[in-house]
């Protein structure tokens, strides 16, 4: 049985596959035409390539790091989406009541409108995470064979379900239409919220300064909306990530031309002792051109994958789970039975949706 370690390792070399592949013909034929053919004029001096590793591995840091900091800003932003929900759900709970109502209403309308505003967040978390899943020119995931085939096993949520059909289980019909025709469906389900807190104030099943409370409450979803829709549009400096792609490839082509030489004279310096290793050492260069190729493009990769946190990778922040993780503990705390609760979403691969 493989352990979870090994199982990301066998899932790393899947998802680089194709690539991994390229370094193996690359080196292989520059090492087959040095070696069988003669062909000697192949190679370049190793310094001018170390260099120019050297110099790739400063951008690929430099690109991770960046692209690690806009993950992180992303988890930190959703993180703050869980404790304002779960917040507003209590204050929604407690705080509508006939304590100051003129007019007090029966419990089950208290409950149904408990209902109704819990369900409304639902459905705004339900407009953002499909708002964050939307494709964008500079995304790049999906041009990647291997990227498809891991959307299509992780099964993303907003990549099988229209936000319209989602929407239908927390709106009313008239604010499902309302909702719909906007281009931006997360502020337009908030400003429902804001409407329907004022008239509550108003009927006084919400106290004014608790009205205050819950509208500083929609604020802080408000700014966090911002915050998130601030990462999704504003992509990672194109130069920077495109120039480190090519920089990484143009090092790949480069690296078996100084490596193959040096095992060839290395090989050499051995038959003095071992004269088999003459003729045999060289082909040593092929796995270590391929090792190094491959630890290159794979961090680089890595960042790259990393620059968009929402766009659907196996590195991207788990924007349904998380939405799911919510509607269930609002949902709970509403007192709904366990039947009708959604379930987690599942792993997949160890990887979170």
């Amino acid at each position: 049985m493989l352990t979870r370690h090994n199982y990301k390792i066998k899932e790393m070399l899947l998802w680089t596959r194709r690539e991994t592949l390229v370094f193996v013909v690359l080196a292989t034929t520059v090492c087959s035409l040095y070696v069988l053919a003669g062909f000697s004029f192949l190679r370049v001096p190793w310094a001018p390539v170390a260099v120019i590793g050297t110099a790739v591995a400063f951008i690929i840091s430099f690109q991770n790091n960046a692209a690690y900091g806009r993950i992180w800003e992303a988890r930190k932003i959703w993180g703050g989406i869980i404790n304002v929900s779960r917040s507003f759900a209590m204050q929604t709970v407690d705080m509508i009541s006939n304590a100051h109502a003129a007019e007090p209403a029966s419990a089950e309308e208290l409950q149904e409108i408990r209902r109704t505003i819990i369900y409304r967040h639902i459905g705004w978390l339900t407009a953002l995470r499909h708002a964050m899943r939307q494709t964008r020119s500079w995304e790049v995931l999906q041009h990647n064979r291997t990227n498809q085939e891991w959307i299509k096993e992780l099964h993303i949520l907003e990549k099988i379900f229209t936000v319209e059909d989602e929407l239908l289980h927390y709106l009313s019909d008239t604010e499902w239409h309302v909702v719909t025709e906007r281009s931006n469906k997360q502020s337009a389900i908030l400003f429902l919220q804001s409407h329907h807190l004022r008239e509550l104030k108003e009927r006084g099943l919400i106290w004014e300064f608790a009205f205050l409370e819950m509208e500083n409450t929609l604020k802080e979803l408000f700014d966090l909306q911002g915050k998130t829709e601030r990462i999704k549009n504003f992509p990672y400096p194109r130069q920077y990530s495109t120039l480190s792609h090519w920089f990484v490839w143009i090092f790949v082509g480069l690296l078996p031309l100084a490596v193959i030489p040096e095992f060839a004279m290395v090989g050499e310096q051995l038959a003095e002792s071992t004269p088999q290793l003459k003729y045999y050492f060289v082909w040593a260069s092929i796995p270590f051109c391929v090792l190094i190729s491959w630890i290159f493009h794979t961090m680089e990769r890595i960042g790259r994958s990393g620059e968009n946190p929402f766009e659907g990778s196996m590195n991207d922040v788990p924007i349904s789970t998380i939405s799911r993780g919510i509607e269930i503990d609002l949902r709970e705390l509403l007192g709904e039975e366990k039947d009708l609760i959604p379930k987690p979403l599942p792993e997949v691969y160890n990887v979170q949706m």
